[in-house]
């Protein structure tokens, strides 16, 4: 075998072999400092791997958000590993600088920055969001149209599952520069409904009717916040009453309350025999209409 390699090695040319040589005897002069450097590197492992044990327990500690605490033992390792690694470049290569990387690294760390501008932005958004938490996990919110329950809220998105069913997972950017309404921000919310009486009945008596029969839901938090109930308009073919009360906060207490007050509006005003009109036309021809019968049919009699 060690003649077959002299062969090789004689069948080189000169300044190959050369090179080669250059390269070998370089490679034994930086080899005691290679394996500082991989030294350096193992006590850079097991301060990240200190580092990712004791962060969650002083951020749980001071019940930080889960996402956070992700968030933080993420930039905190990546952090430790790219100065650990420079500074295991420099011993290993003196004759490279931190400044030098530094250099480098600004020229190409701006190309990668114009390269994923829109993953950087969400990135920060998320950081901002899960620090200043303007929402949480369990949380209703509306924006730009998606409405629904937060699910989850990571670095980079936010799960919105919706009351249908379905799962919006939009980038944080959005959250972060629309407007974000939060519907269950309290623990009740104002609902509205419009309820119509005919124009021939009581208005006072109906408004006490509607009143009285919106305080006796069992949903309607009239014992924290006051039923307000107000003539509105003179409708088409109603006086219509603006009915407003305080409920539970979520989408599913608001369709239920209303469904309850709905209906115990409805039985009241029945049971009180005032109308819930239904819309009324009058048709008026410039001409009279023929009336016409069927076969074996008389003509109505008119009404004396």
């Amino acid at each position: 075998m060690t003649d077959f390699f002299d062969q090789i090695w004689a069948f080189l040319p000169g300044p190959m072999r050369t090179q080669l040589e250059g390269y070998v005897t370089g490679f034994w002069k930086v080899l005691p400092q290679i394996v500082m450097a991989l030294i350096f590197l193992i006590v850079v492992w097991l301060i990240a791997k200190l580092v990712r044990w004791a962060i969650p327990r002083l951020m749980a500690r001071a019940r930080f958000r889960r996402a956070l605490i992700d968030v933080a033992v993420m930039v905190a390792t990546v952090a430790i590993w790219l100065f650990g690694v420079l500074i295991a470049a420099t011993i290993a290569f003196p004759t490279i600088t931190v400044g030098k990387i530094f250099t480098a690294a600004g020229v190409g760390g701006l190309a990668i920055a114009f390269a994923a501008k829109d993953t950087l932005e969400n990135f920060f958004a998320g950081l901002m969001l899960l620090i200043r938490e303007p929402f949480s996990k369990g949380d209703f919110i509306d924006c730009e149209g998606f409405e629904g329950q937060v699910e989850d809220i990571t670095i980079r998105e936010t799960h919105v599952r919706q009351t249908d069913g379905q799962v919006v997972v939009a980038p944080n950017s959005m959250f972060f520069k629309n407007p974000v309404t939060i519907l269950t921000a309290g623990e009740l919310r104002r609902t509205t409904v419009i309820c119509g009486v005919a124009y021939g009945e009581d208005v006072d008596k109906a408004r006490t009717i509607i009143e009285d029969a919106v305080k006796a839901v069992d949903s309607v938090r009239d014992d924290i916040k006051d039923v307000q109930i107000f003539a509105q308009e003179f409708g088409a073919s109603s006086i219509n009453f603006e009915v407003t009360w305080w409920t539970g906060s979520t989408p599913l207490d608001i369709r239920q309350s209303r469904d309850a007050v709905v209906s115990a509006v409805k039985r009241a005003l029945d049971d009180a025999g005032i109308e819930i009109p239904f819309p009324y036309r009058t048709l008026t021809f410039k001409e009279p209409l023929p009336i016409r019968t069927a076969p074996g049919e008389q003509m109505p009699q008119a009404a004396e």
